[in-house]
């Protein structure tokens, strides 16, 4: 049985709680597709279980709980996150590094990305809370931000293509693909902008 399936299973008989739940334990870097989990969200809506725009409304409190808890997480504690062996697998050295250096380069802009990057959503949250670089209420807004563009795609998409499985699960993998895309376009623009500010700072230290 597939993972939309078990999914699908699983909301049918416990509603909105079920999709929140789930949600919530996403942000918590537990390997759920959040994508797969708003789309079985939005068929039963389609299937008249649930209201679609309810619906929506609860994927944005799940998914928002569970990138704020990760986040406080690591604001809270700092370091010590790191002795949580759940947190210590999905925030590993390499990762810390990696997120760091993206921190670096593209600055805020990193947790709105974040959204769309499943293997590193949650050591971004992690991160940015342990560094204190951003505080909470810039945090939320950049990933409600990038919240309010993925989950009505996902939960709609979902209740429209509930009576067609064929053809909505076509338009998954499209979705997929097209954001994954306009994720990549979003960073090499950052970057460029990047880059030319850093050559901007260096004439001007080389003036002075």
């Amino acid at each position: 049985m597939d993972t939309l399936q078990i999914l699908l299973d699983f909301f049918t008989g416990y509603g909105y709680f079920a999709v929140f739940v789930v949600l919530l334990i996403c942000g918590f870097g537990v390997p759920i597709p959040e994508d797969i989990t708003l789309v079985a969200g939005g068929i039963i809506s389609g299937l008249g279980y649930t209201n679609v725009h309810y619906m929506f409304l609860v994927g944005m409190l799940g998914v928002l709980a569970g990138d704020g808890i990760m986040f406080m997480a690591g604001r809270i504690y700092g370091d010590k996150v790191l002795q949580f062996r759940p947190i210590a697998r999905i925030l590993t050295p390499a990762r810390f590094e990696a997120v760091q250096e993206k921190f670096e380069k593209y600055g805020h802009w990193v947790l709105f990305v974040a959204r769309f990057l499943p293997g590193l959503r949650s050591p971004i949250f992690v991160t940015a809370g342990m560094t204190r670089r951003v505080p909470y209420w810039r945090f939320l807004m950049m990933d409600g931000f990038a919240a309010l563009i993925s989950v009505p795609v996902w939960v709609y998409l979902g209740y429209f293509g509930a009576s067609n499985r064929e053809w909505l699960m076509t338009m998954v993998h499209r979705g997929q693909a097209g954001i994954l895309a306009a994720v990549a376009l979003l960073l090499a623009v950052v970057g460029v902008v990047w880059m030319r500010r850093r050559r901007i700072r260096q004439c001007v230290k080389r003036q002075d």
